[in-house]
């Protein structure tokens, strides 16, 4: 028998939940699926991203840049836009990387989240 894995999910560390739906109900421009203080979740597509409030049950972590959530869209200049509307910090700017169009963003947590699109998108 093989072990069978699937990726489905991933979570980031948030320091303030409400604060980090607000922005995501934005960023996703769709509400949270599940809403708890410790774990809330969005459904993008039948993948659950979600947030976790490590603080509510006293796990500490290290915050850094490591392990970046990476999300494709349709139009990376509209998405410029939207960053700028939602006042977020582009930390890696826009970089063509193979046939792509990528940039890395802070989110309202200090995660960095990259977004790229395809080149013949933009």
């Amino acid at each position: 028998m093989t072990l069978d894995i699937t990726l489905n999910s991933l979570y980031i560390c948030v320091k303030n939940m409400d604060r980090a739906i607000k922005f995501y109900e934005n960023f996703f421009e769709q509400p949270v699926f599940k809403k708890d203080k410790i774990l809330s979740i969005f459904n993008i597509k039948g993948f659950r991203f979600c947030l976790f409030n490590n603080g509510e049950v006293n796990e500490n972590v290290t915050w850094g840049d490591n392990c970046l959530p990476s999300f494709e869209v349709n139009d990376i200049n509209k998405e410029i836009e939207k960053l700028k509307i939602l006042d977020r910090e582009i930390v890696f700017p826009l970089t063509k990387i193979r046939d792509n169009w990528v940039l890395e963003f802070k989110d309202t947590e200090g995660n960095d989240i990259e977004v790229y699109s395809k080149i013949n998108n933009i």
